[in-house]
């Protein structure tokens, strides 16, 4: 039996929106392979990304087409709004094979027979699961057809949340606020870095009350001491001690959807210094938030922080957020717009954000985020979590 987190109405306004960016790039045929985007068309949900998989949509076909490996043919059928005539399954010799077949010549089959081997094929040139070799034998497999970097179609499409979406993100981010909670109550001095990690994965998974939790696309993070000023590191068995700082950063999901959210944490009372720039953090990016809204550009956005944070001294030159949503490993952002300058994107309504700007030093670091979503009239924090330095 097929389950679908959206009404197939809803899979079908994607397809025909994804439809019509492929007209204005010229496309006929279009080749996905970045798991979010293959759910988003689909509904597939399944870990086998690590084998090549992909969806076709097609100018000249009704419904998209799932391509992936045999065993994985059934998780299909369970998951994805399609006929079951569109899925499409390669023989398991094709995985890794050490003989000259790969899973790419399938694909190219399969494209031949629905007649797209003369088309102009978009292919995402730099999704994480499209390799080297896949665009050599769809090349070699497809002679006569012309291929073109689609890199971020759909990505594109997905940028405008519906309001299913706007509450799957709604019940992640009550996930993620229970999660960051468990953590900050687990932080303890001898209490090694591992079991607090435990108890905020329990809770990601565990969920909340009605709502159960899905696996996040990025593991939560948890640089420490330190290390507080390198972010995206994890955690190790060392226990914490008095005075340490960490950032915990995290995301609940619900259906591929995140709520990503983080925080920074002293076991003890942090430094008059810490504290100072966890004021400004917090003061900026409320000014930040203060002027999205649509109409506005992503750089006018991060505009706000920069200026702000200056009046008191302090620099940051990496970007401040991005476009969130759906997603898988090894990323919940989608890609498209940042907070940063240059970034001309223009806000519209039920775009979603993860706004995360981050100031780090060789000493520490401090991290409070915020995921936001645009409103009619502004920026609208998903989250009810304090926005404060803890001390625990």
């Amino acid at each position: 039996m097929t389950t679908t987190p959206f009404e197939p109405e809803e899979y079908e306004r994607r397809v025909d929106a994804t439809k019509e960016r492929m007209r204005e790039a010229g496309l006929e045929t279009l080749f996905v392979t970045d798991p979010a985007n293959m759910n988003y068309l689909t509904g597939y949900d399944g870990w086998s990304f690590y084998v090549h998989q992909g969806v076709v949509v097609s100018l000249e076909h009704d419904q998209p087409v799932w391509i992936g490996r045999e065993m994985d043919a059934n998780g299909a059928k369970a998951t994805v709004w399609i006929d079951h005539e569109h899925i499409r399954s390669y023989s398991d010799d094709h995985v890794q094979s050490p003989v000259d077949k790969h899973p790419m010549d399938y694909v190219a089959t399969v494209l031949e027979e629905m007649g797209r081997e003369r088309t102009e094929i978009g292919v995402e040139m730099d999704a994480y699961y499209y390799t080297a070799r896949s665009h050599e034998r769809l090349e070699r497999e497809l002679p006569h057809a012309t291929f073109t970097d689609a890199t971020l179609l759909v990505n594109e499409v997905r940028i405008v949340k519906s309001e299913r979406e706007l509450e799957y993100i709604e019940q992640a981010v009550e996930i993620s606020d229970a999660a960051m909670q468990a953590g900050l109550d687990a932080l303890a001095p001898g209490v090694p870095e591992s079991t607090v990690a435990a108890e905020i994965y329990h809770t990601l998974i565990d969920g909340v009350e009605g709502i159960g939790g899905d696996y996040p696309a990025i593991v939560p993070l948890m640089p420490s001491g330190e290390h507080t000023g390198t972010p995206h590191l994890t955690w190790s068995d060392e226990a914490f001690e008095a005075g340490d700082p960490v950032i915990i950063e995290l995301s609940g999901c619900r259906h591929r959807y995140h709520a990503p959210l983080a925080r920074t944490a002293v076991v003890g009372d942090p430094s008059e210094e810490m504290q100072r720039v966890a004021d400004v953090v917090v003061e900026g990016l409320n000014a930040a938030l203060e002027v999205a809204e649509p109409g506005v550009t992503c750089e006018a956005v991060e505009l706000a922080w920069r200026e702000t944070i200056a009046e008191h001294g302090i620099e940051k030159a990496s970007r401040i957020g991005y476009s969130m949503g759906c997603g898988y490993p090894p990323d919940w952002g989608e890609h498209t717009a940042s907070l940063r300058p240059g970034d001309e994107t223009v806000l519209e309504e039920n775009m979603t954000f993860h706004m995360i700007p981050g100031i780090w030093f060789d000493e520490f670091g401090v991290e409070i985020s915020e995921p936001f979503r645009v409103t009619s009239t502004g920026a609208e924090r998903f989250s009810s979590f304090p926005q404060e330095l803890f001390s625990v």
